[in-house]
């Protein structure tokens, strides 16, 4: 996979967990920017009949299947982040995702070639230091990163997970070590904002994230008629 064509404009839209990239990503896709989730992908690539399924099988071994043969994720992320195994689990995963982001984009563009494809993960850089797919600045052409505290970010990941229902403390407690781990597992925001074009700070209001994130497509939308 070589460096996007100068008729595509692809951005990643990035952040750590529980930064609120799929809100923003909801914003630019309000403004006709085609958005999808690597997320929702990796998720049907490890449903049973799948390459990816059959392979983290294979390698993990039927203890992280449920009953009913789907994949058990808790135990999967436990694997994951738990006990070190997360490399192994993104060595399957990630080439696989990546390849099916690259082929929705090209769909896209072969619809609108003045299109703007936005591809949300929470792992653009974490994925190219892998070494198993390639680098970042080769798969897009402008990244924005969402951010915002970190304490504020494991709120937000309780929050999803509990949905509003009240928890002993030693399940709210173990939730958030999960939160921790999996936010020490990618990198630091600081770290990325050097490496980024644009960065939203999603730690105020809806209100002032739509402000930023109409101020950016306007800029994407320049970039993209203009390529």
């Amino acid at each position: 996979m070589g460096l996007p064509s100068n008729s595509m404009l692809r951005v990643g839209l990035t952040g750590g967990l529980g930064s609120g990239k799929s809100t923003v990503a909801r914003f630019f896709a309000a403004h006709g920017v085609h958005t999808i989730s690597a997320d929702d992908v990796g998720r049907r690539l490890m449903q049973p009949g799948e390459t990816v399924y059959r392979q983290i099988v294979d390698h993990f071994g039927p203890e992280v299947l449920r009953e009913n043969g789907s994949l058990n994720r808790p135990k999967l992320a436990d694997l994951a982040f738990r006990q070190g195994r997360l490399d192994e689990l993104n060595r399957i995963v990630h080439p696989a995702v990546i390849a099916a982001q690259e082929a929705w984009a090209n769909d896209v563009f072969s619809r609108d070639s003045k299109a703007i494809a936005m591809i949300e993960s929470a792992l653009i850089f974490e994925a190219s230091h892998s070494g198993s797919v390639p680098e970042w600045h080769k798969r897009f052409d402008r990244i924005v990163l969402v951010t915002a505290p970190d304490d504020l970010k494991i709120q937000r990941f309780l929050e999803r997970l509990t949905a509003g229902a009240s928890l002993d403390p030693e399940k709210l407690k173990t939730l958030e070590q999960d939160a921790r781990a999996r936010l020490a597992a990618q990198i630091p925001d600081q770290q990325k904002i050097p490496l980024v074009d644009d960065v939203i700070d999603n730690s105020s209001t809806l209100e002032e994230t739509q402000r930023q994130v109409d101020a950016i497509f306007t800029r994407l939308q320049h970039a993209a008629s203009t390529r």
